[in-house]
């Protein structure tokens, strides 16, 4: 397959592009398909069967075949990731912030918000005194 440059593969060789600050904790289940950068800061969690994709394949049929693209994900500290949010290709996640459980997260999200649904959208801010 052909991978973009800026994007390091090795046939059925993932694991190597995953770069994790101190503490990040994964539930059972959760998959990181790292075609591309995956970095996530310290003290992260993911919830049960969170899945990370870098990697895409191009629309048309034909280019399917031999092409595979990619694109980085960021993730900041201190990120709560629900149980079975998808995180798509080329997305970043700010700091401090929470993504409901089930969630797709299509766009990039800023730092200290309550995000979630299907396409991910900011539900509302976090602020200091925000408990549960």
């Amino acid at each position: 397959m052909e991978i973009p440059s800026g994007c390091s593969h090795r046939s059925n060789d993932y694991g190597s592009n995953i770069h994790l600050g101190e503490r990040v904790y994964f539930n059972f289940n959760c998959v990181v398909l790292d075609v591309c950068e995956v970095k996530i800061g310290g003290f992260t969690f993911f919830g049960p069967a969170v899945q990370i994709y870098t990697g895409t394949h191009p629309l048309n049929a034909e280019l399917r075949r031999t092409q595979e693209f990619g694109n980085p994900v960021s993730i900041g500290s201190d990120v709560w990731v629900g149980g079975g949010a998808i995180i798509l290709p080329g997305v970043t996640i700010g700091s401090k912030t929470v993504i409901g459980a089930g969630s797709v997260v299509t766009i990039d999200i800023p730092d200290g918000v309550v995000a979630a649904g299907n396409p991910c959208r900011i539900i509302r801010e976090l602020s200091e005194t925000d408990h549960a």
